[in-house]
């Protein structure tokens, strides 16, 4: 998983720096690169040659999405399109195994940003340091999530889906400072101790969030979905998500 990542933001990047590139426009109204496609194939062909006997779902190829499935793989090739058209750099790659309706292993590979997180052999989360080699793992670190000040949180929101309906919801909390970030790093700064708190009152796929979930679980955090707080669950209809709020534990979360 860790080598196809690489692989995968290898020819994101090649598109991301050149002059130009094509964008089409999906049913749903939503972007799509010629790198999401490339990048979608190169992880897709990688992961049914490894892992023939467990089902795949990735955002690019729709026939995935009719499966029920509860253990499974699941693919976002290019996490944070609009961030990759608009040349943020706020983009990631998304590989997660699912088992029994929960992420348990993940990575979240950020190019433009060069960074990449991911769960390791005993489940716990890591933060890798580049230069990155897809051959060979390099040194990493344990992250871990923050013990939180519930009278100064640190919050992060999407900076391409924030609306009046998520800073209300933010307003219910003592904040100290928020800031905004793109794709699925929002679930690794959380991991990192970077933020404490991701409230995502707004649409997402389950390939959105798999990876991060799993990055998130592995550093001690939460994520729960934000009408009853239960857990968020995988598999579901459509692999469409509620909304949802991902958290360290320290957080003392408010009813919506």
């Amino acid at each position: 998983m860790r080598r196809l990542a690489l692989e995968a933001g290898e020819k994101i990047m090649e598109i991301y720096n050149a002059d130009d590139f094509a964008v089409k426009t999906k049913s749903d109204s939503s972007p799509v690169t010629e790198a999401d496609e490339a990048a979608d194939a190169l992880i897709s062909a990688g992961l049914r040659a490894a892992f023939p006997d467990i089902p795949l779902v990735t955002e690019e190829q729709a026939d995935s999405h009719r499966q029920e499935v509860s253990t499974f793989l699941i693919v976002d090739p290019l996490d944070g399109t609009k961030e990759f058209i608009n040349r943020r750099g706020d983009f990631t790659v998304n590989i997660a195994l699912v088992e029994n309706g929960l992420p348990t292993r993940g990575i979240v590979y950020a190019p433009a940003r060069e960074r990449m997180f991911y769960t390791d052999s005993v489940g716990g989360a890591v933060e890798e340091e580049g230069p990155f080699d897809s051959d060979e793992a390099g040194s990493t670190k344990p992250i871990h999530v923050s013990e939180p000040d519930n009278s100064a949180l640190m919050v992060v929101a999407s900076k391409s889906h924030r609306d009046a309906a998520t800073d209300e919801y933010i307003g219910k909390y003592d904040v100290k400072d928020s800031r905004s970030a793109g794709s699925s790093l929002k679930f690794c700064l959380v991991a990192t101790g970077e933020a404490d708190f991701y409230p995502r009152l707004g649409r997402t796929m389950e390939w959105d969030t798999a990876a991060g979930q799993a990055v998130l679980a592995g550093a001690g955090g939460r994520v729960v979905r934000f009408d009853d707080h239960t857990p968020l669950t995988y598999g579901k209809p459509g692999f469409a998500n509620p909304f949802f709020l991902a958290h360290a534990p320290g957080v003392t979360l408010k009813d919506g």
